[in-house]
């Protein structure tokens, strides 16, 4: 499997290299489109963490497989949300984050994408546990981690989302 594309049933989870991280910043719909080679949804770059993932890849180029990657639905050719991990295993560890864009929600790709993602992870022989941090308000993310088979394993209190539960789980998620 390609560190580029991961592939699931319908979709394909594409990796932003920085260049698509900087018309994601611009709010640039229409150039990602013609870069991805896909629908980019109205609204869809407001939510990718992008200057956050472009400081970490100018730092270290090799953490680029490990971070946001568009979710693409292969049939539709478009861009129905956004995955990846925080940062690259740490002591065997990744924590996940994902949207999946109104509109797309409950079809069951962010179900979908974490095994695909989680799975890649876990072939590279790095990431043995899968974090999710996680509000106590958020019931559709509540229910995903549930349905993945994660844990509860505590709290903190986030800088930017404040009360985060913490669940993990081995990997891999079947």
């Amino acid at each position: 499997m390609s560190d580029d594309v991961i592939r699931s049933d319908r979709l394909d989870l594409t990796v932003l290299t920085p260049k698509l991280l900087q018309l994601v910043l611009r709010g640039d719909a229409a150039e990602l489109q013609r870069a991805l080679g896909v629908h980019v949804p109205a609204g869809w770059c407001s939510g990718v963490p992008a200057r956050r993932r472009l400081a970490q890849l100018a730092d270290d180029r090799n953490e680029q497989p490990w971070l946001v990657r568009a979710v693409v639905h292969r049939d539709q050719q478009e861009v129905v949300g956004h995955i990846g991990f925080h940062a690259p295993p740490r002591g065997g560890r990744v924590e996940i984050g994902y949207e999946i864009m109104p509109g797309h929600q409950r079809k069951g790709y962010a179900i979908e994408a974490a095994r695909a993602l989680t799975g890649w992870a876990h072939g590279t022989g790095r990431a043995m546990i899968c974090v999710a941090c996680i509000r106590p308000d958020n019931t559709a993310s509540l229910a995903l981690a549930a349905a993945l088979g994660f844990h509860r394993v505590g709290a903190r209190n986030d800088a930017a989302d404040g009360l985060e539960l913490i669940h993990e789980r081995t990997l891999p998620v079947a």
